[in-house]
């Protein structure tokens, strides 16, 4: 589990692909801050980007440790296999404080960026949402974004006409101060940008208990017809 507040940005320095056919992953080598991996042992989960992963190797000479990455964990996240800035957090632990909200580190969908510009002194990030995720996404709730926890400051749904960069789906408004920007790799998005999104949990429950709720009356009013 992890609180989607990023401990530290890292970069992603190599990418190697761990066999010769397309049903192979990639094990990638990621740079992390001096000091980070002090505390961190073999098969301890680190997030990136929002995406939870499995530490395979690591170097505290170097800073560097490594993940394998399965060709389904690829196929359903963005920005594992480019070089460059990635978000990074470590599992929480029991006595930890849960400054931002219950994050599980497994990826829901994609969302594009369909703008990212500074507004005063802090930046507004929208985001187009997949069309499956518009249920989960409500004003003032949680979202994770690239592996941080923000608050939705607005929802505009897109479900019968194409919206932002021609895509149909829910468009989520973001707030990030410059706190936010300055310590997390989100200050590198840009229109187009592909990110991670993972709803929150208390939602995903929700929305499971409303739909069996559903089912059993739904079965219950057919018993009860003559």
């Amino acid at each position: 589990m992890f609180t989607g507040i990023i401990t530290g940005v890292g970069r992603i320095t190599a990418v190697h692909d761990l066999g010769s056919s397309l049903s192979h992953g990639k094990r990638l080598t990621i740079e992390a801050p001096a000091a980070y991996l002090d505390d961190v042992t073999l098969g301890d989960s680190i997030a990136l980007n929002g995406a939870c992963m499995t530490v395979t190797s690591f170097d505290l000479d170097t800073h560097t440790f490594t993940i394998d990455i399965s060709v389904e964990s690829l196929a359903r996240t963005s920005g594992l296999t480019e070089l460059g800035r990635v978000n990074l957090e470590k599992a929480l632990r029991a006595h930890d404080r849960l400054g931002g909200h219950i994050v599980s580190g497994h990826v829901d969908g994609i969302g594009h960026v369909s703008h990212f510009a500074q507004i005063g002194e802090s930046w507004e990030l929208r985001i187009m949402a997949p069309t499956d995720l518009a249920k989960y996404l409500a004003y003032k709730g949680s979202i994770t974004i690239n592996g941080v926890s923000l608050t939705v400051n607005s929802v505009q749904d897109f479900f019968n006409a194409d919206g932002p960069l021609g895509l149909r789906g829910s468009e989520v408004s973001i707030n990030l101060i410059p706190h936010t920007v300055n310590n997390t790799a989100l200050g590198s998005l840009k229109t187009g940008s592909t990110v991670n999104l993972e709803i929150d949990t208390v939602a995903r429950y929700v929305e499971r208990m409303l739909r069996v709720d559903a089912s059993l009356g739904d079965a219950a009013a057919l018993k009860a017809q003559p």
